[in-house]
């Protein structure tokens, strides 16, 4: 690691503050950005933690759960209130990474991240989610940008993300043995927001909507609604784990399956 100062402010404001320096970086759970720090591919001046700001905690309110941005992933894979509301929200979170990033790693962490295979940033885009910041409301579908890429500027923080709650939702996924991280994950939803398809892990630019598989389901939803339907390899991603037109053909087969797990 390079040299840089440490901080711990206790309130938004102050973090804002600090994030202000463009050198700044801010540091939610850690688990992108402290491999980042250890080979030095980021020399930040300041380290500013947002442990202390009181942005952890999950609530529901009417139709929707609000999740604090601090939140780990394994209290909201262990949430009695988002099992009840979203299960497939629970079950996304229970299956990231090992043990150990699930109890540091936070949702507010990984959508600023938006890795390309990140199981987050498919449930925020399918059940239509919007993002809050200490600036303003975001909404899904303005939030992803690209890879690694959001709408976020500079210096602003995620404080907490809104879930409406859905009719129907699954998210499965195809992990990649080792990292576990999604080869292809898909999360489906119908509710407030209509039918909804996003897929992780597969795209070059990070999580998509899926608009065949959501005009198909949307006249009826059941798996065999998306036979026939294929999936273009153009712009997926193509590596020593698989071919861009094996991940196309995933992304069918894990589609069906997280229809049927919906119900």
């Amino acid at each position: 690691m390079y040299d840089f100062a440490f901080q711990k402010p206790a309130s938004v404001a102050d973090a804002v503050k600090l994030l202000g320096d463009p050198e700044a970086k801010a540091l939610a759970g850690g688990q992108t950005f402290i491999p980042v720090l250890k080979q030095r591919l980021n020399k930040p001046s300041t380290v500013v933690a947002l442990d202390k700001l009181g942005l952890s905690g999950i609530t529901v309110t009417g139709g929707t759960v609000t999740i604090g941005a601090m939140t780990t992933h394994v209290t909201v894979a262990n949430s009695a209130e988002v099992k009840k509301a979203i299960p497939a929200l629970a079950a996304l979170a229970s299956w990231i990474g090992d043990r150990a990033v699930r109890y540091r790693g936070t949702i507010g962490g990984s959508l600023a991240n938006n890795d390309p295979s990140a199981c987050y940033p498919s449930a925020v885009l399918a059940l239509g989610a919007t993002i809050k910041t200490d600036r303003r409301s975001i909404a899904a579908d303005d939030f992803f940008q690209g890879m690694f890429a959001t709408a976020l500027e500079p210096g602003e923080i995620i404080t907490a993300v809104e879930f409406p709650i859905p009719e129907k939702a699954a998210y499965e996924k195809f992990r990649n043995p080792a990292s576990r991280y999604a080869m292809v994950g898909v999360f489906v939803a119908k509710g407030p927001k209509g039918v909804r398809v996003a897929v992780t892990g597969a795209g070059q630019g990070g999580v998509f909507r899926h608009a065949a598989f959501e005009k198909a389901l949307s006249a009826n939803w059941s798996a065999a609604a998306l036979n026939g339907i294929a999936t273009p390899a153009d712009g997926l991603n193509s590596d020593i784990h698989g071919s861009a037109a094996y991940r196309a053909h995933l992304i069918g087969v894990v589609a069906k399956r997280a229809v049927t797990a919906a119900g």
